[in-house]
């Protein structure tokens, strides 16, 4: 067993950055990875050649010698405040394993001079095992109730991981992974989905490992990439309304194959859609496409329209161009307000200077959004943040996911909560990363540990 406590520092000698060349490539050069991934730890790390150091903001640390005489007493003068475990990285050149870890506690008040004598060494085939080394020594040191979580996701995805054997749980945004998604042309729901190689590795993974929990399941993911399937599973919001306090429910929509079906004007009245209405694709994301609009003001104008069939004519709400946005982890929901696209009178004056041509738009980078002066009916919103935690939890139950996000506006005159969008695992940029980071891994262990009740 490893002395010493957790791991608070690593030494890479640099003989170590030359026999790990990876064929010039610093891309490809398992050290130079190694160190990106070190970098944004709590781990001290340090290289003993200047240039690669400054490349990764980490200290040089220019030891005279690698002897475990000497480089201890060295690394504990120049971390005066470091207590715990210490991982000095060398090759074993001309022999097998290829890598030689040795580790060593340090400690402010310990006489570092004997400290070779409860050294460790460990050998490693490739510097790749290092982070699970350093997670094994952690949860020696700590306790075995640590989890240990692999993730794969860009851009930092890992193409070796599904090759990893002890994973508690894997983190993933499976969207992000997406070659393509073909959707048929009928009523129902139902597409093939190819993801990447790295993706596909993971799944085979997940199969063969019975005890590693997936965050989120793939299966209950699929709904958020189809805008059909989201917004039928929405309507079963009707069930959450009361007498007495306003509704939270889906918007109106349509879904079309064709824009050019010659009963198209009945089947927009059918389901209660008036123009202006906002044109979405039916694949929610993953592929380029996925988030090209438009906003129609006249029947005639479908025709010909650019957004990519299979669609979803979806009712435009007035909301006093007011959007709040709710972020789901596990039991904890936040949320933020948001400016967001005029109501439909001030689009349409707006409008007329092109002859209300259908307005264009990617909503991932062009979102129309009123002007301060069009902003003006925040005051009158009343959100019932009691009803959309309610929706929040009922979404969580019928969706089987964790982490989460959805779109709510309030619609003006009925003060209808309607839900807009659901997306998986969003940024959560618009809450604080001292609330958001603890939450989130919060969400993650309390899923694992009741996945390990069952």
């Amino acid at each position: 067993m490893v002395m010493g406590g957790i791991v608070k520092g690593v030494v890479v000698d640099q003989a170590l950055l030359q026999f790990q060349n990876g064929n010039g490539d610093n891309n490809k050069n398992p050290i130079f990875l190694l160190l990106r991934k070190l970098r944004f730890s709590n781990i001290r790390s340090v290289n003993l050649l200047q240039s690669t150091a400054e490349l990764h903001s980490l200290e040089c640390l220019p030891l005279t010698a690698s002897s475990l005489d000497i480089a201890p007493r060295q690394i504990s003068l120049a971390w005066p405040g470091v207590s715990g475990t210490i991982l000095y990285i060398l090759p074993n050149c001309n022999a097998s394993p290829n890598i030689t870890c040795i580790s060593f506690p340090v400690a402010p008040d310990v006489d570092i001079t004997s400290s070779h004598h409860q050294s460790n060494t460990i050998y490693m085939d490739k510097l790749e095992e290092l982070p699970l080394t350093i997670c094994r020594i952690n949860k020696q040191a700590i306790s075995n109730n640590v989890l240990t979580v692999g993730y794969v996701m860009k851009p930092s995805r890992e193409e070796d991981f599904a090759k990893l054997e002890e994973a508690d749980a894997i983190l993933h945004k499976a969207t992000d992974e997406i070659v393509s998604i073909e959707l048929n042309s009928s009523s129902e729901p139902s597409y093939r989905i190819t993801y990447t190689t790295g993706m596909q590795e993971l799944q085979r993974y997940i199969e063969s490992q019975s005890h590693c929990l997936e965050v989120d399941p793939l299966n209950s993911i699929y709904p958020v990439l189809d805008r059909l399937k989201i917004l039928q599973i929405l309507l079963g919001l009707e069930d959450l309304n009361k007498e007495g306090r306003c509704k939270i429910r889906a918007p109106h929509f349509l879904k079309v194959n064709d824009f050019n079906e010659p009963d198209l004007v009945q089947r927009l009245q059918d389901a209660k859609l008036s123009l202006p209405s906002i044109v979405k694709p039916q694949v929610a994301c993953g592929v380029a496409e996925s988030h090209s609009m438009a906003i129609v003001f006249r029947v005639e104008d479908f025709k010909g329209l650019s957004v990519p069939v299979p669609a979803i004519i979806q009712e435009y709400v007035d909301h006093s161009s007011t959007l709040f946005k709710f972020y789901v982890l596990g039991e904890e929901v936040f949320h933020a307000v948001k400016k967001s696209i005029p109501n439909a009178d001030i689009l349409m004056k707006s409008s007329e200077r092109t002859d209300l041509r259908p307005l264009l738009f990617d909503s991932l980078k062009s979102l129309p959004t009123a002007t301060a002066n069009q902003h003006s009916g925040f005051e009158n919103l009343s959100l019932d943040l009691g009803l959309v935690k309610e929706a929040a939890e009922w979404l969580r139950r019928m969706l089987g996911l964790n982490i989460f996000g959805f779109d709510v506006v309030i619609q003006e005159g009925s003060g209808d909560h309607v839900i807009v969008d659901v997306n998986y695992l969003p940024s959560f940029k618009e809450v604080p990363d001292e609330i958001a980071i603890p939450t989130f891994w919060d969400a993650i262990k309390k899923k694992v540990e009741s996945n390990r009740k069952q």
